[in-house]
């Protein structure tokens, strides 16, 4: 199971951890080797470094974040402007071959609706499983009347249903696309080597104080967690586009 795809245990689990590291570097400090006096100047221009890096990396993987966010959000419009679009061109093909379209895009939308939806892993599975078959079934109701009179007209529904496929390819590989693992793994090591600094370079055991930065960080963690997460954040991109298209095709 993959950690990141858990926002709520990322919260949890980073802030024990990091409270912990600031532990560690008080007990070091007390009981292995204190902090002198004329060392703190030098101390604290290495801490302020490292308090530095870490807000340059949350605030670099926020950012990753947010634009995987909205790149999911811009194929979802995409992929319902297709079907829409697929949906009007299918008044070029034979009359029997267009009911058959429809009927189908129908469907499609209902699928693609229950992918952006689901939560369950075996349910999606099986979505997915549908989707192809739909897939496979559009385009073989396109197919043979171009085949067989390839106009120009017959041309446009072709290359419409092939970007009704193309979509949820780009859409699948936008959700895909997340964070990479060893950016999180650079950040929770910078973190915890932060945390450590804090407790260390402290004039006094202050568990009041050594909370903060493990707080703060922990919850910065939890959000881009949540907003990086498709299916499992609180943060998701709901399908507003393919149901309003779903809305209209069936009011027609």
């Amino acid at each position: 199971m993959n950690l990141m795809n858990l926002p709520i245990l990322v919260l949890v689990s980073s802030f024990v951890v990091l409270f912990v590291a600031t532990h560690v570097g008080d007990l070091v400090r007390n009981r292995v080797l204190p902090l002198k006096d004329e060392g703190r100047d030098d101390f604290g221009i290495v801490l302020g470094a490292s308090l530095t890096l870490l807000g340059l990396l949350i605030g670099f993987s926020f950012s990753m974040a947010v634009g995987r966010y909205d790149q999911r959000k811009n194929y979802e419009e995409a992929e319902a402007n297709a079907i829409g679009t697929e949906y009007v061109r299918a008044d070029l093909l034979p009359t029997a071959d267009a009911a058959r379209v429809r009927e189908l895009l129908k469907e499609y939308v209902d699928q693609r609706i229950l992918f952006y939806t689901l939560r369950n892993q075996q349910r999606l599975t099986r979505v997915n499983a549908d989707t192809a078959q739909l897939q496979n079934k559009l385009w073989s109701a396109v197919l043979p009347s171009a085949a067989a009179q390839p106009t120009p007209p017959l041309a446009l529904a072709i290359s419409g249903m092939n970007d009704v496929l193309n979509s949820q390819g780009y859409t699948q590989a936008a959700w895909w696309n997340r964070i990479p693992i060893e950016a999180w793994g650079l950040m929770a090591l910078i973190a915890i080597c932060c945390n450590v600094l804090i407790g260390y370079g402290a004039h006094r055991t202050n568990r009041g104080i050594f909370l903060i930065v493990p707080v703060v960080v922990s919850i910065a963690f939890f959000l881009i967690s949540d907003i990086d997460s498709p299916r499992a954040g609180a943060i998701r991109v709901a399908p507003q586009n393919l149901l309003s298209l779903s809305q209209s095709i069936r009011s027609q």
